[in-house]
C-alpha cells in the first residue's frame, strides 16, 4: 500500500513542478526580450542622424525662446524675415480687440442709460436693438482675445517645426535623372531601355 501512494504523490507533484518552470520561463523571456528591444532602440537612437541632439538647432530651445519673447525662436533659427509678420499679426490683432472693445463699452452704457430712462446716443434703437450690439461687440471683442492666443501659439509651433527641419537636406544635389540604359540579357541578346534614377 505504501509503494503506490509514494508512486501517486510523485505523479501529483510532477505537473505542479512543470507548471511552475513553465511559468517561470513566460515571465523570464518577455524580460529579456524587452531588454534586447530597449538596447536595440537606445543603439538606433544613438546611430540616426535625425535624432533631436544631431539637428543643427534645437526644437527645445527655439520654442522656449519663442515662448519667452515671441520671434525669438525664429531668429534663432535663421528665420528672421518670420518676426515682422509675427508682429503685424499680434498688432493688428490687439487694434481689433481695442476697436470691437470700445464698441462694446459704448452699446453697453447706451443700454444702461435706456434702462435708468436716460438719453441715448442712439435714439432710434430700441431696448432689443441695444442688447443685440452689446452681445455681437462683445463676442467679437471676446473672438479677437482668442486669436490673439492662437497667434501665440502658432508663434511656437513654427518655432518648433522650423527647429525640426533644420536638418533637412535641400541641397542642389538632388536629382532625378532619366538616362538611357543597355544591357546583354544573354550572349547575342541585348536589352534597351531608360533608367530613372534619383541622387541624392
Amino acid at each position: 500500500m505504501k509503494q503506490p501512494e509514494r508512486r501517486y504523490c510523485n505523479l501529483f507533484k510532477a505537473p505542479w513542478i512543470l507548471l511552475g518552470l513553465l511559468l517561470f520561463g513566460m515571465l523570464i523571456t518577455p524580460l529579456t526580450g524587452l531588454s534586447q528591444e530597449v538596447e536595440e532602440h537606445n543603439t538606433l537612437e544613438e546611430s540616426n542622424p535625425d535624432s533631436i541632439q544631431y539637428l543643427p538647432k534645437n526644437p527645445k530651445k527655439a520654442t522656449l525662446l519663442s515662448a519667452i519673447l515671441p520671434g525669438a525662436g525664429q531668429v534663432y533659427n535663421g528665420k528672421a524675415w518670420k518676426v515682422p509678420i509675427i508682429y503685424a499679426g499680434f498688432m493688428t490683432d490687439i487694434y481689433f480687440i481695442q476697436f470691437n472693445n470700445r464698441r462694446y463699452q459704448v452699446f453697453r452704457d447706451a443700454l444702461r442709460a435706456a434702462d435708468n430712462d436716460e438719453p441715448t446716443i442712439f435714439p432710434n434703437l430700441n431696448r432689443e436693438a441695444l442688447v443685440r450690439n452689446v452681445d455681437y461687440w462683445r463676442r467679437n471683442r471676446d473672438l479677437t482675445i482668442l486669436l490673439l492666443a492662437v497667434i501665440y501659439g502658432l508663434n511656437l509651433i513654427d518655432a518648433n517645426v522650423d527647429a525640426h527641419l533644420s536638418g533637412f537636406d535641400i541641397s542642389d544635389d538632388l536629382a532625378l535623372v532619366i538616362e538611357p540604359k543597355h544591357e546583354m540579357i544573354m550572349a547575342q541578346t541585348q536589352q534597351v531601355g531608360l533608367s530613372l534614377k534619383l541622387k541624392f
